[in-house]
């Protein structure tokens, strides 16, 4: 089979796919308070989402992540990720959740074959945390680090999205949490995807800034490392084993080195996440239950319209409608 080539040339090797749109928090950068999920028959059900991945690895796809929404509330996740695991040629994967979940989870993803967890965490205060995530408890979250520690997965990232006046002033506490505690962190701009009920510009905090931060209390050193993602990282001189990453979709464009695609919750092939243009997979999953050719020929035309870039607007209006949990976040 032919390796996945999009029309600027890239090759794809990393396909995110969103297992269920549904979440339990609710947070203030990625969805409105009051959500309507997706009715049922319309996510993708799991052995769709197999089919899928098995198609990307067999072209070349090497790293598959799993996202949401919250992937851990997906009943039949830890099955999933046993069969994505063997699949052939398959070099890593790897998830990315809220952490609620995972004390009860984290034994049994690793023993699947999980490699690696990306972990959001946006503040170390509980109630700024329950405000931002408007549900969610920080306590769940820290005991599912540290559970997925535990159960033995290496190179945790936590994942923080700053926001100008909500947690801009915790990016020290946050890095010194994750020093303490043997973690890879990132620190990312807020996307401006949906509309959340509130105007996006007005959170906006570039990774220059947060690099700026950091740069007041730590030497930091150039690096040369990436996980496969859109994340670029430095290394602290004095605390070499935490690595801290940037993922600056404003600021920093990092179009040029796309290697990725997105399945959304309902099978729509994502080409880019700053615009709409979508294949809809479900229809062609559905309409051909037992030939793969359809589906082939499908995503390489698609792959031909992948947009060169995206390009966020400077004052964080939203531009895609689709909220984050939609999308894969």
């Amino acid at each position: 089979m032919s390796e996945w080539i999009d029309g600027q040339g890239r090759r794809i090797d990393y396909l995110r796919l969103s297992v269920t749109d549904r979440c339990d928090f609710r947070c203030v950068y990625c969805m409105a308070e009051q959500m309507r999920f997706l009715p049922r028959q319309q996510v993708l059900s799991l052995e769709e989402i197999e089919r899928v991945a098995r198609l990307f690895v067999a072209g070349g796809v090497g790293k598959l992540r799993l996202t949401g929404g919250e992937p851990l509330v997906r009943p039949g996740i830890v099955d999933l990720c046993a069969r994505l695991a063997a699949l052939p040629g398959l070099r890593e994967l790897c998830m990315t959740s809220n952490g609620a979940q995972l004390a009860r989870h984290a034994r049994g993803l690793h023993a699947a074959g999980l490699a690696r967890l990306n972990i959001s965490l946006d503040s170390l205060d509980p109630a700024r945390f329950r405000a931002i995530t408007r549900n969610g408890e920080l306590r769940q979250v820290l005991a599912g680090i540290d559970a997925a520690q535990a159960a033995g997965f290496a190179r945790i990232r936590l994942n923080c999205v700053v926001m100008k006046g909500r947690n801009d002033d915790e990016v020290p506490a946050l890095l010194d949490y994750a020093i303490e505690h043997g973690l890879d962190i990132a620190f990312i701009e807020e996307m401006p995807l949906g509309q959340v009920g509130r105007a996006r510009g007005e959170s906006v905090c570039s990774s220059d800034a947060v690099r700026a931060i950091i740069a007041a209390r730590h030497e930091l050193l150039d690096s040369t490392e990436h996980s496969g993602g859109p994340a670029r990282y430095l290394r602290l001189a004095r605390h070499p084993g935490t690595r801290v990453g940037f993922i600056s979709p404003h600021t920093h464009n990092f179009c040029a080195s796309c290697n990725r695609l997105r399945l959304s919750a309902d099978g729509r092939l994502l080409l880019c996440l700053g615009h709409e243009h979508a294949l809809d997979l479900r229809a062609l999953l559905r309409r051909h239950p037992l030939h793969d050719q359809p589906l082939l020929d499908a995503i390489h035309g698609a792959l031909r319209d992948k947009p060169a870039r995206h390009v966020f607007s400077p004052h964080g209006e939203v531009q895609v409608l689709r909220f984050m949990n939609m999308s894969g976040g």
